[in-house]
């Protein structure tokens, strides 16, 4: 494994991460906790979840119990990490509705973030978390009384560091100089959707992490899916479906393309086209982590090997040509 130093912390965190948005459903509970036991066996010590993942009906799928009968993502992940909690580092996230009842059970107020994090702390298991994303920007609550929010449950030690998920350039931008004029710590960690297929953020949001310092990490790296191969297109399931109970958006031809395209580099080359797209991935610039979510052990290891990877200038320059064809407001997952 490999590790990045992730720079506004002092500690270090594997290149990939181990995600949770779909775990006890895809993987189950069962294959979850051995992918979980799996992943630390070759040295990822980032694990990545959310108080939302898991035991919600929009997860639910044919063949998997019901969200009434699931454990949360956070419980599974917790369980699974009995007796490692020291070996590893934990993201969870706050801002997504939880409960279909309660009009303040959704957003970054401060009566629902100190809310959630004593939830999340329950179901993991630990007396913190190490880094607590606002999973997406809240236009209803002032950004000062969510930092500050933040910024005590810092100083309390519930959380250890705080990161932003999903923010724009502008979003990120008001939120460290905010902090910045307030005295306040600062997000360490920017998660954002980015992928051979969906480079949007080159525009604007990877400019301003950069000013700001703030390193990535990649959530859908593998355009949900597609670019493990163009039969994904097949799945019954597929893209932002795994977690919206089956509904959402399908791919565009452009991004079909794409994905032929990488696969036959791929074959030219010989690598498969999942490991292709994470290598480039963790060549690009302020990236610190990719998230994946594999369904199963061996997508896992097969994601794993694009570590052993090293792209030439040469090949880098093919697959940046094929990915920046993709239009910018295309920003499907």
């Amino acid at each position: 494994m490999e590790y990045t130093l992730l720079e506004k912390t002092g500690v270090r965190i594997s290149k990939v991460t181990f995600g949770s948005a779909a775990l006890g459903v895809a993987p189950q509970e069962k294959e979850g906790t051995d992918m979980i036991h799996r992943a630390l066996d070759v040295g990822i010590n980032f694990f990545d979840t959310s108080g939302s993942y898991g035991n919600q009906p929009r997860f639910d799928r044919p063949g998997v119990p019901p969200a009434a009968k699931r454990h949360s993502a956070e419980e599974i992940l917790g369980n699974a990490l009995k007796g490692r909690r020291n070996d590893v580092l934990i993201a969870s996230k706050v801002m997504e509705p939880v409960a279909p009842w309660g009009v303040n059970d959704r957003g970054l107020s401060r009566v629902h973030i100190m809310e959630r994090v004593e939830h999340s702390l329950k179901r993991l298991q630990t007396d913190h978390i190490d880094i607590y994303y606002a999973h997406h920007p809240d236009p209803n609550t002032p950004i000062d009384q969510t930092l500050r929010a933040f910024d005590d449950l810092v100083h309390q030690g519930k959380i250890r560091y705080y990161a932003l998920s999903t923010f724009p350039a502008w979003g990120l931008t008001e939120v460290v100089l905010t902090a910045r004029n307030l005295g306040l710590n600062e997000p360490v960690l920017l998660q954002v959707a980015y992928s051979l297929a969906m480079r949007a953020v080159e525009r604007e949001v990877v400019p301003a992490a950069r000013r700001y310092g703030l390193q990535m990490a990649i959530y859908s790296p593998l355009h949900g899916g597609l670019l493990a191969g163009v039969a994904s297109i097949e799945r019954s399931i597929t893209g932002s479906q795994r977690w919206r109970a089956g509904e959402g958006p399908g791919w565009g031809p452009e991004e079909i393309e794409t994905a032929k395209r990488i696969e036959a580099v791929g074959k030219e080359w010989g690598y498969p086209p999942a490991q292709l797209a994470l290598a480039w991935l963790h060549s690009r610039p302020q990236v610190a982590t990719t998230i994946i979510g594999p369904e199963t052990m061996s997508e896992m290891d097969q994601n794993l090997g694009a570590l052993e990877i090293e792209l030439t200038p040469d090949q880098m320059e093919v697959l940046n040509e094929i990915g920046i064809n993709v239009p910018l407001p295309g920003n499907r997952r």
